[in-house]
């Protein structure tokens, strides 16, 4: 018998802040506002895993050019 890996396909923004590190509220801002790719599913709001998170830290430390300690 075999056993089936099901990869996740997206993830929710509950999901996606403890990811990030970042309250509710502010994923849900950096998506509603689009600074973070989603899709709508019915009523909800789904992230993509990968391509969307990724995008979105490459953009927010693009800009960093040291760090401060």
């Amino acid at each position: 018998m075999t056993t089936a890996v099901i990869t996740r396909k997206w993830y929710t923004t509950a999901e996606v802040a403890e990811m990030l590190g970042f309250g509710l509220s502010k994923t849900k801002m950096l998506v509603l506002t689009g600074e973070i790719r989603s899709v709508k599913v019915g009523r909800n709001r789904r992230i993509l895993p990968g391509d969307a998170l990724d995008e979105y830290v490459q953009r927010v430390t693009a800009d960093v050019t040291g760090w401060s300690v």
